[in-house]
């Protein structure tokens, strides 16, 4: 397992004290980011060999939400490749080691050059490893959109919300979906599929179907297609 230590910060909090979701997943996104800089196989590597990771699917199990000046560490490991596709765990500690967060993420290797997903190399799954994976239910990696939804108002894709990709980036549609969704307090469980990159000037057409207890929000094109589908529960 590959980890950092960090200590939660006011600027990632949310109005409950506690660790916003978006910085959850930016902390996760940010753990496996490092451990890819030290293999050197981070963002010079990937841009140099025209390559690029891109997540499908979050799968993630909240115990609770670490709070204002608390001391962590954020753990990740590769437990599979197959094809096009790298399965990767996450997790967050407390000091005591005790689990506060567990997440599953599934990635796609591609090709910048040739548009198009590409088999994962020999020397990324030698360097990544592979190791036991984590205990969780593990959900299928689509999300059925139930039928029903509200349309809410369009909004635009921000500059602030693209990454080194040139697309938005992972954390943004999650804060996305929690804007277009009613509060769930405590958020428990969070799943979102990725089906397609917006990009800056694209314009995003959220339908929300709200439960008892939980929600799923469709972020889509003009068309009605999605860019991803995050679905939250308590």
């Amino acid at each position: 397992m590959f980890t950092f230590d960090s200590r939660v910060r006011y600027s990632e909090i949310d109005e409950n004290g506690t660790l916003a979701l978006g910085s959850v997943i930016n902390y996760m996104q940010d753990c496996s980011t490092f451990q890819s800089e030290e293999l050197g196989l981070g963002v010079a590597y990937l841009r140099e060999h025209g390559q690029m990771w891109l997540l499908n699917s979050w799968q993630i199990e909240i115990e609770r939400l670490p709070v204002l000046a608390e001391q962590i560490t954020i753990g990740t490991w590769a437990h599979g490749f197959k094809g096009i596709y790298g399965y990767r765990n996450f997790a967050i500690f407390d000091r005591e080691e005790n689990y506060l967060v567990k997440a599953n993420s599934i990635w796609v290797f591609y090709d910048w050059n040739k548009k198009r997903p590409i088999k994962i190399t020999e020397e990324m799954e030698h360097s990544y490893g592979r190791e036991p994976k984590l205990e969780m239910g593990y959900a299928e990696r689509k999300i059925i959109m139930p039928e029903g939804g509200t349309s809410g108002e369009p909004f635009p894709v921000r500059s602030y919300q693209i990454d080194t990709n040139g697309h938005v980036n992972n954390a943004q549609y999650i804060q996305m979906a929690q804007e277009c969704m009613p509060q769930i307090d405590p958020i428990r469980t969070l799943r979102a599929e990725y089906r397609k990159s917006a990009v800056y000037g694209d314009s995003i057409y959220p339908v929300v179907v709200s439960m008892e207890g939980s929600a799923v929000v469709s972020l889509n094109d003009k068309e009605g297609k999605p860019y991803a589908i995050v679905a939250m529960a308590r």
